[in-house]
């Protein structure tokens, strides 16, 4: 029974730094990036529909992404897309081609995508936490029903802040990480 929470635990809180990672991966920075599309969604025939499943995605440059949509008739409903995103991305397009110039950042925007990114990583800490908390509560069930003595609580409750610990501190670390890749200029 112990095995299946930590088994839980360690899924749950993988499954909560995946999350994160994605998020972190949408944020915009200086280069430019496919990920920073994922969250915009085209009108393709009356259904939202990622830009990534109706066309060509690509960086030919660093500060350039072009898009080739697969039915050309979409580049208007796919540069509307990005134009009404908050982005705040200008497509232009040769009728075959949608590119993309990512602008270098202000420095206030700079500051505005890492408090994005620590809002991000927060409340990612507290999907971790709500986790811990439902480890411990597991653990303390099965002390009431006498599965485990209150030593081994004490030992795997520990066992169960030390992964916590460490999820959190692979947080951080990934939060560190980003907002060095915004503020470099």
């Amino acid at each position: 029974m112990k095995e299946e929470i930590f088994s839980d635990l360690k899924k749950r809180t993988d499954k909560a730094l995946e999350t994160l990672a994605h998020e972190l991966g949408g944020l915009r920075t200086g280069r430019a990036s496919l990920a920073i599309l994922d969250h915009v969604k085209v009108d393709y025939y009356g259904t939202p529909t990622p830009i990534k499943q109706i066309a060509t995605l690509s960086v030919p440059e660093s500060r350039t992404i072009t898009i080739q949509p697969w039915d050309v008739s979409q580049i208007h409903a796919i540069e509307k897309a990005i134009m009404t995103s908050d982005l705040g991305l200008t497509p232009s397009s040769d009728g075959r081609l949608i590119r993309i110039n990512i602008p270098p950042l202000t420095e206030e925007r700079r500051k505005d995508l890492v408090k994005l990114a620590k809002k991000y990583a927060e409340e990612c800490k507290i999907a971790v936490r709500n986790v811990r908390r439902d480890a411990n509560e597991g653990l303390k069930k099965l002390e009431k029903d006498k599965s485990i003595s209150e030593d081994d609580l004490k030992k795997l409750q520990k066992e169960v802040q030390d992964v916590t610990d460490r999820q959190i501190h692979r947080i951080d670390e990934m939060v560190v990480q980003k907002e060095a890749e915004i503020m470099e200029v």
